[in-house]
């Protein structure tokens, strides 16, 4: 049997999650609450519902025209042993993974220390956009970002080096 993931939702085609044509998943539960936040459907970890990762990649693998990934949330690193095997699949089959999450890169890899999982999951990621989202640093301008506190970051390298390596989409 399959591992689960719970998610609010997919969408499968998206150009505003990344370069190229993603494929989104949005995680359900979120313990960030950032205010404007543009799916608060999602922070409710008992809401949204469990789909096999079996199931996500049929999906995934129905679309040649995908060029990667994106986990969005809620919050994807607060199921970071699921999406894990979903990462390793979605690499497997030769696409990039971006990871948007709210939580700083910095206290991901304080938390790899007890959950390798996190770090793993990090090092399986072209591109990790890290912080919450803050209403008074929005900006429309960005590229594949809310707010100018954002960052994006290189998760495998980041990962490597032990220290935070920013990047561009």
């Amino acid at each position: 049997m399959s591992a689960t993931v719970r998610i609010a939702g997919i969408i499968r085609e998206s150009v505003v999650d990344g370069n190229g044509i993603r494929f989104v998943v949005f995680t359900q539960g979120c313990p960030h609450h950032c205010p404007g936040c543009h799916n608060p459907q999602s922070h409710d970890p008992s809401g949204g519902y469990d789909c096999s990762i079996e199931k996500i990649m049929e999906e995934i693998k129905k679309n040649p025209l995908l060029s990667g990934v994106t986990f969005s949330g809620g919050e994807p690193f607060e199921q970071p042993i699921p999406l894990l095997e979903l990462a390793k699949q979605i690499r497997g089959i030769g696409l990039n993974l971006v990871i948007y999450t709210g939580y700083l890169a910095e206290d991901l890899l304080k938390r790899g220390e007890q959950e390798p999982e996190v770090l793993e999951l990090m090092s399986l990621a072209d591109i990790i956009v890290d912080g919450p989202f803050l209403l008074e640093e929005r900006d429309l301008n960005l590229k594949f970002r809310g707010s100018r506190n954002q960052r994006v970051i290189d998760g495998k390298r980041t990962v490597q080096e032990k220290r935070v390596i920013e990047t561009e989409f």
